[in-house]
C-alpha cells in the first residue's frame, strides 16, 4: 500500500483539537487494512515530523433507529492517534 493511500483524512473534532493542543496529538482516519508502522511512515514522510508512537481504534458500523424501527445503517471506520515527538507540530488549518 503506498503511503498516500494509508491517510484517508484528518479527524477534525472537538476532542481531536483538544488533545492536539494538551497531548501533542494528532487523529486521522485510515485505511481499513494500514497498519500501526505503515501509519507511522506515512505521517512522517508526508508531514515532515517525528511520530512517537500511534493507536489504532476501530469504530464498528452503527444501524439507525428511527422510532424504533432501522432506517439505515452508518459505516464503520478505522482512526489512528498519532503522538507527536516534542517540539514537533502538524497545522491544517495555518492562517485561517
Amino acid at each position: 500500500m503506498h503511503k498516500t493511500q494509508v491517510l484517508i483524512k484528518p479527524l477534525v473534532s472537538e476532542k481531536s483539537t483538544a488533545i492536539k493542543e494538551v497531548q501533542n496529538q494528532v487523529a486521522f482516519v485510515v485505511h481499513p487494512d494500514a497498519n500501526k508502522y505503515q501509519i507511522k511512515e506515512a505521517v512522517e514522510a508526508l508531514f515532515n515530523v517525528k511520530v512517537d508512537r500511534v493507536n489504532v481504534i476501530r469504530r464498528k458500523s452503527i444501524q439507525r433507529k428511527r422510532f424504533g424501527r432501522p432506517t439505515g445503517r452508518v459505516s464503520g471506520f478505522k482512526k489512528a492517534y498519532v503522538s507527536l515527538a516534542a517540539g514537533e507540530k502538524i497545522e491544517f488549518f495555518e492562517g485561517v
